[in-house]
């Protein structure tokens, strides 16, 4: 009897600019489709501008879109803002092959960012209820945990990556945006990932010279590191 065939490597795709209807509508073709024994994909881009609702959006977190597009997804989570300058991952893994539930799934996601954070030498944080990562605004580098105010969690922290995945049969799809160099003024149209108020931060604005191209390289990096077999 033959030894079982050891997984494929997770498989980096680095799509480039591309229309996010087009890439929602292929991500979940590809879920559908894909077999017990399909690779799994990390697709790599960044996507025009447009706003996207998970499953349970409330259309008042969307305040003023002015000829943006917005469009209803199946993915978990608010309304959250796409634009050129951020990169966009979406993991199209098999959690059975890689043997851990989502908890497990969505906590590599943003250890990955964290690491990526790190390798620019800002410190990212995780709140607990509210999935994403978060760098205080007043001291990017500082690695001691935000306080967290009763009135409002969020005081004096900006988020930098966004968070909404969805899981069909055990394999995954959407995934993470990571804020790199973009135009940020479309975030204040909206209560980003239904939180009124809340600030929405970049790599260049805390003073990190990032372009796209090394962010995907990191990231993309990272995210097979810790969703290979």
């Amino acid at each position: 009897m033959s030894p079982p065939v050891p997984p494929a490597p997770l498989r980096l795709c680095h799509l480039g600019r591309v229309d996010y209807l087009q890439t929602w509508q292929r991500m979940h073709r590809f879920t559908q489709e894909r077999q017990a024994d399909t690779p799994d994909e990390l697709w790599l881009c960044e996507h025009d501008s447009v706003y996207t609702q998970g499953v349970a959006g409330k259309p008042e977190h969307l305040l003023d879109p002015r000829g943006i597009p917005v469009v209803q997804t199946d993915r978990g989570g608010q309304v959250t803002y796409h634009g050129p300058g951020q990169l966009v991952a979406y993991p199209l893994v098999d959690l059975r092959r890689l043997g851990i539930y989502v908890k497990e799934y969505v906590f590599r996601l943003e250890a990955a960012v964290l690491q990526v954070l790190e390798s620019y030498g800002v410190a990212g944080h995780r709140l607990a209820g509210a999935p994403g990562i978060y760098v205080r605004l007043g001291a990017p580098g500082a690695h001691a945990p935000p306080a967290e105010p009763a009135r409002d969690a969020f005081a004096g922290l900006g988020k930098i990556a966004a968070l909404g995945i969805k899981v069909s049969r055990h394999c995954t799809y959407h995934g993470v945006a990571f804020n790199v160099a973009m135009d940020l003024e479309p975030f204040a149209r909206i209560n980003p990932c239904g939180y009124p108020g809340l600030a929405t931060v970049d790599l260049v604005t805390l003073g990190v010279a990032a372009q796209l191209p090394d962010a995907a390289q990191r990231l993309g990096e990272r995210l097979a590191a810790h969703l290979s077999p």
